[in-house]
C-alpha cells in the first residue's frame, strides 16, 4: 500500500513536470498519429492482401510502433537523463522510494498517455479505416504490453549513455531508426524475404509488433505467439538486467 502510494505522488510529479514540456508532448501525440499517413502510398504499393494483411491493420500497427518510440522511448530518456542532471534521481534515492519505484514512477505518465493514443488509433482505425474488432484482443493486449514495458526498459538504458538531453536525440536514433525499418513498422516482416525476416523479428520490439498485428488479424498461430512472447520477455530481461548494472545516478561530467 506505501509502495502505490509511493509510485502515485511520483508518476504525479512526473505527469506534471512532462505537460510542462509542450515539445515533448507535442511530439509523442502527433507523431504517431501522423507519420503512418506518409507511408500510405508506399504500403498500398505491398502485396498486403496475399500475406493476409489489409492497409488498415498495417497502418494502425505502425501508428502503435510509432507510440512506441515516441511517447514512451524517446520521451523517456529525454526524462531521465534530465532528471538525472537536476540531481532529481539522486534526492529520490535519499528517501524511502527503491531504485525499481524511481524508475518505474517516473516512467508511468509515458506509459500511461501511451496506451490512452494506442486506444485512440485503434478505435479510430476501426471506424476510418475499416479494420473492424481485434480477431485475438489478448493478443493485441499482450503486444501493447510487451511494447511499452520494452521501450520504458530501453529508455533508461539508453539514458545511462546520455550525457545531455541534447544528446539524447542522438543516442536514441540507431535504435528507432533500427525498429522503424526492421520492426514491421514501415514495412511488415510478413513480406519481407525470408532470411531478413527472421533477422528482423529478433529486433527488440518486433515481438511486440508482431503480437499486435497477429491479435488483430487473427493470423498468429499459437507457436508463433509464443516465439514472440519469449522474445520480448527475453529482451525486458537484458534491459533491465543492464540497467541494474550500468545505469548512472549521478550527473555525467
Amino acid at each position: 500500500m506505501l509502495a502505490r502510494r509511493r509510485l502515485r505522488a511520483l508518476a504525479q510529479a512526473e505527469l506534471a513536470l512532462l505537460g510542462r514540456n509542450r515539445g515533448v508532448v507535442l511530439t509523442a501525440l502527433l507523431v504517431p498519429l501522423t507519420l503512418p499517413f506518409s507511408m500510405r502510398s508506399a504500403a498500398g504499393g505491398l502485396d498486403l492482401k496475399q500475406r493476409g494483411l489489409s492497409l488498415g491493420a498495417v497502418m494502425m500497427t505502425a501508428a502503435i510502433g510509432f507510440s512506441f518510440l515516441f511517447a514512451v522511448y524517446t520521451s523517456l530518456v529525454n526524462a531521465y537523463v534530465a532528471r538525472r542532471e537536476e540531481l532529481v534521481l539522486k534526492r529520490l534515492r535519499t528517501g524511502e522510494l527503491s531504485d525499481a519505484e524511481i524508475l518505474t514512477g517516473t516512467a508511468l505518465p509515458a506509459v500511461a498517455l501511451g496506451l490512452a493514443q494506442a486506444l485512440v488509433v485503434c478505435a479510430g482505425c476501426a471506424v476510418l479505416l475499416h479494420t473492424g474488432m481485434p480477431k485475438a484482443p489478448y493478443l493485441t493486449l499482450l503486444g501493447l504490453v510487451a511494447g511499452y514495458v520494452t521501450s520504458a526498459a530501453l529508455a533508461a538504458l539508453t539514458a545511462s549513455f546520455t550525457k545531455t538531453v541534447e544528446s539524447g536525440q542522438v543516442t536514441a536514433l540507431p535504435l528507432m531508426l533500427v525498429s522503424m525499418l526492421g520492426s514491421g513498422m514501415m514495412i511488415p516482416t510478413e513480406v519481407m524475404p525470408g532470411r531478413l525476416a527472421s533477422v528482423c523479428e529478433l529486433l527488440p520490439l518486433s515481438p511486440a509488433i508482431r503480437l499486435v498485428r497477429g491479435g488483430w488479424t487473427g493470423q498468429l498461430s499459437a507457436y508463433e505467439a509464443l516465439g514472440a512472447t519469449a522474445t520480448a520477455l527475453a529482451w525486458t530481461y537484458l534491459a533491465v538486467f543492464a540497467v541494474r548494472r550500468w545505469f548512472r545516478w549521478e550527473p555525467r561530467r
